[in-house]
């Protein structure tokens, strides 16, 4: 459970550092809406293979991306 732990602490150290500020809400999008990621103002993005610990996408098609930004004045 510990090394779990530690994972998870690595994990989210590095998307702290490398994108700052926690976004105010989450979404979670599935096949066909990765558009509406695209429209978001102040894009920061980071690869999944960047993430430490983080699984790769196998879904072809999937870009493998966090992206944060804001949408209607939302950090997202």
């Amino acid at each position: 459970m510990q090394d779990y732990l530690n994972r998870l602490h690595e994990a989210k150290n590095f998307l702290n550092s490398k994108l700052g500020d926690a976004p105010q809400i989450g979404v979670v999008l599935g096949s066909g809406l990765g558009n509406f990621a695209e429209s978001f103002e102040n894009q920061q993005i980071c690869e999944y293979s960047e993430i430490p610990h983080f699984h790769q996408t196998t879904v072809v098609g999937h870009k493998g991306r966090l992206i944060l930004g804001e949408c209607e004045g939302v950090k997202v």
